[in-house]
């Protein structure tokens, strides 16, 4: 086995593939052998100067996600994970042929499922789980609207929402991917000029921002949740306190990136719990826009930024040279 990894590398907002030495976990960590890693928005930030990791995860080395094996244990881990395809969010350095994973977030995979797919998994499902169950408590029958419905986490949200017994209504930019989602388990899909007119709704998961939630914050139900995890349409808006007044909304906001250990573990537990059983049975799936191979990476942040796609763009790791 080689010493080295390669590993995408920002170098101001070049990227490059580096060598690095292999690594070791720490006593509670583990050494994934990534075969795949998606692409997420945050990726993109980073690369910009915008979004640094955490402390504690790599400065240099995107990547949010990753899926592999695990090749190497720490110390307080139970070598039974040895070998074990695995998917995990992490802080950072997702985007190499190595990354250091805390052992408890790992997601064990089913073994139905092909790396591209597992590649895109773990951030989006994560992020759409959490906010959809762990802090919206969809119910079953409420109807749901999911914001940028065509992303990763807008996929992933629909079919979650759906697996729960809601019903979705999905709000993208056009109806180019309209039929895709209904398949996936959209009740209805609008376009955002029409989100004056939806049914009223018990919860928002808004992944636009502005653009979508000065028109989505008057179509909700008494008590109804508002979880924002997405901006890219805009970060500020006018809210309507008198709505939030007369319906007794909530409205709450989050990241993954930078949360505790402990707090991540509980949520890959849920994430688990839940969601890897429907990944297993087909009851969810991780649709795939492309995989690109890591030496071509920057082409693959290029069709990343442009609009249009539905699904994830994941990178793909050969390992060629171990």
């Amino acid at each position: 086995m080689s010493s080295t990894f390669r590993a995408l590398c920002c170098h101001g907002e070049d990227l490059v593939i580096d060598s690095r030495p292999s690594l070791e976990p720490g006593p509670r960590d583990v050494v994934v052998a990534v075969r795949a890693a998606g692409l997420n928005a945050a990726d993109l930030l980073q690369r910009r100067g915008f979004y640094p990791a955490p402390p504690g995860w790599p400065a240099d080395i995107p990547g949010l996600e990753c899926a592999g094996e695990v090749i190497r244990v720490g110390a307080e881990v139970d070598s039974r994970v040895l070998g074990q395809r695995v998917a995990a969010i992490v802080g950072g350095g997702g985007q190499a042929e190595e990354c250091v994973v805390p052992s408890e977030h790992l997601l064990l995979l089913p073994d139905s499922v092909s790396w591209s797919e597992a590649g895109g998994f773990a951030e989006a499902f994560t992020t759409a789980y959490d906010a959809l169950v762990l802090q919206a408590h969809i119910q079953p029958g409420e109807r749901v609207v999911v914001s940028g419905a065509a992303g990763g986490v807008g996929v992933a949200a629909i079919q979650i929402a759906r697996a729960k017994g809601a019903h979705v209504t999905a709000v993208t930019r056009d109806s180019l991917h309209h039929a895709e989602l209904l398949r996936l388990g959209a009740n209805e899909c609008v376009t955002l000029d029409a989100v004056s007119e939806i049914e009223p709704v018990h919860v928002i998961l808004e992944l636009v921002g502005a653009a979508h939630l000065n028109l989505a914050q008057r179509r909700v139900l008494p008590r109804a949740r508002i979880v924002v995890i997405g901006v890219g349409g805009g970060g500020r808006l006018e809210l309507d306190l008198l709505t939030l007044m007369s319906s007794r909304a909530t409205i709450t906001g989050s990241t993954l990136r930078a949360r505790p250990r402990e707090e991540k573990a509980n949520i890959a537990a849920a994430v688990q719990r839940d969601v890897i059983p429907w990944l297993a049975d087909g009851t969810v799936s991780v649709p795939v826009h492309s995989v690109v191979p890591l030496q071509q990476a920057a082409d693959a942040y290029d069709e990343f930024a442009r609009p249009g796609k539905l699904g994830k763009i994941v990178l793909s790791m050969a390992h060629d040279h171990r």
